[in-house]
């Protein structure tokens, strides 16, 4: 890492890239990031290449961050760039053709959230009641999609204490011409009996076809299945990874807390929890429309 170190702060453009576009995933902005670490560093051997990718995600994952997509991501991107033959090229001509399969795995992963909502919106009927927990990219680009397509709707969203996203959500909605509700997170079982489907994101799929998401989906899938309500997770394949945990504390806790809380855990709140795979009715991605327990064979195509 030292040519990079000298030349590109990697910490630093994964951050800044993350404040200056809201609307994007950090598993994206760290994908992005190790384009430029590709762009700007010369490699004389694969094995170089490969601990200089490390030390990069490596210095990604001690920012602030929510590490989920992060990690999934660029294991999936670091795959899938190092898949071509190499056995009689330069080095030089390794880096252009690793570079070339980058962009092209980003530009397809640009196009997910897209491929999602149209999947989405076929669920969406007319007049229906949709409750959704704080705010997800790919279930507020669904929505308006749906909107887009002249459908009427009502959307609950939950106020997602204690950073209150559920209000930026609402507020984007409401700018697209939807009908909106805030309530609090408390106000989750009152509210599920009169809507017709829950909809969320997830910052991770896991191996069992459950998801890891913003803390309190998992209260909301336990009511929604004890309503008898679909519930369904929109997210991105890139964002598919190689856990299987069997309950919250299986997570690891790079995941549930910031990087600066993670000496002392025992004082302050996770930022997400796992929903078991029972919970999910159904989960549209980029790969299609899957039951959960599908997701164990689409991990094993992308990483073949």
């Amino acid at each position: 890492m030292k040519e990079v170190n000298q030349q590109f702060d990697v910490a630093t453009n994964f951050v800044g890239m993350l404040e200056k576009d809201d609307n994007m995933s950090p598993g994206i902005a760290a994908i992005k990031t190790l384009l430029m670490v590709l762009e700007k560093t010369k490699f004389d051997t694969v094995q170089e290449f490969h601990s200089t990718i490390q030390a990069a995600v490596g210095a990604m994952r001690k920012t602030d961050k929510p590490m989920t997509s992060v990690v999934s991501g660029t294991e999936l991107f670091s795959r899938f760039i190092t898949l071509a033959k190499f056995d009689d090229k330069t080095m030089d001509e390794v880096r252009e053709i690793m570079l070339s399969r980058g962009k092209m795995f980003l530009e397809k992963l640009l196009e997910s959230r897209n491929v999602i909502a149209k999947q989405a919106i076929t669920f969406i009927s007319e007049g229906c009641r949709i409750l959704t927990h704080a705010r997800s990219r790919t279930v507020r680009e669904a929505l308006i999609l749906a909107a887009q397509n002249n459908k009427r709707f009502h959307v609950f969203v939950t106020q997602s204490a204690p950073d209150h996203h559920g209000e930026q959500m609402v507020s984007e909605l409401e700018r697209a011409g939807i009908d909106c509700t805030l309530i609090l997170d408390t106000a989750i079982g009152y509210v599920m009996e009169t809507v017709d489907m829950v909809l969320v994101g997830a910052e991770g799929v896991v191996e069992s076809g459950g998801i890891i998401n913003r803390i309190g989906t998992v209260t909301m899938a336990i009511c929604a299945r004890e309503m008898k309500k679909p519930f369904y997770a929109l997210v991105e394949s890139f964002k598919f990874c190689r856990l299987y945990p069997l309950n919250q504390r299986d997570l690891p806790n790079e995941y549930k807390y910031n990087q600066k809380n993670l000496k002392d855990t025992a004082k302050v709140h996770p930022m997400v929890d796992y929903t078991p795979p029972g919970y999910i009715t159904l989960l549209f991605t980029d790969l299609g429309i899957l039951a959960p327990s599908a997701v164990s064979d689409e991990l094993i195509k992308l990483y073949l």
